[in-house]
């Protein structure tokens, strides 16, 4: 089964990614892994990357395209794959087409603009031992200080309320055409993001009637 999926970011796409490949002993491509796959073994397109990245350039849309044509090509894509964070424009999805991959299901993980800010603008990190919390849904006894080693809780520049908003603009103007593509292909299967990643799992395996 060939499965793409897409969210915004902070949707938890990339954990479900993970859950389902499991479940079903396929690989899990990442454009970022597969460009630091390329990029490790000096491949033609990897020392492409390469040289754009050293030189502070964006990757040219054609070296991500060969480099996941070549992670395709490998042995463990044989009986199936999920994608996610690729295709990102409508020039990808078709130039994946032109590769000949037959995309089984787009599963398309929804969650509102302000609950995404919610999310990510509320995670918090230990500065110390690195430990995980959020305001809301993982508080510590005061929302200042890590439980585990009472050193401050700092905020990832990611998780910025102003730059979550910026990434997803870039997402509503750059992404969502692509899940448009699809869904005119009736490939999508839309699952709204729940509190808990189980009772998403759950629904996602039931799209995918796994």
């Amino acid at each position: 089964m060939n499965i793409i999926f897409f969210g915004p970011p902070g949707a938890g796409k990339g954990t479900q990614a993970e859950i389902i490949c499991t479940c079903l002993n396929i690989p899990t491509i990442s454009t970022g892994a597969a460009l630091r796959e390329a990029v490790k073994n000096e491949t033609p397109m990897g020392l492409a990357a390469k040289s754009a990245m050293e030189s502070g350039s964006l990757v040219p849309d054609e070296v991500v395209i060969g480099i996941i044509r070549d992670r395709l090509a490998q042995d463990d894509c044989k009986n199936g794959y999920i994608l996610d964070g690729f295709p990102r424009t409508v020039a990808q999805a078709e130039a994946l087409d032109a590769m000949g991959q037959k995309i089984d299901t787009v599963i398309s993980i929804v969650a509102s603009d302000e609950k995404i800010v919610e999310r990510l603008s509320g995670r918090r990190l230990c500065g110390v031992c690195g430990a995980s919390y959020h305001l809301v849904y993982n508080p510590t006894k005061d929302n200042k200080t890590c439980d585990k080693c009472g050193a401050d809780l700092i905020i990832r520049k990611d998780d910025a309320p102003e730059v979550v908003k910026s990434r997803l603009e870039t997402y509503h103007a750059e992404t969502e055409p692509v899940l448009a593509y699809y869904t005119e292909k009736g490939l999508v299967k839309s699952i709204e993001t729940q509190e808990g990643v189980e009772e998403t799992t759950r629904l996602v395996k039931q799209a995918l009637c796994i």
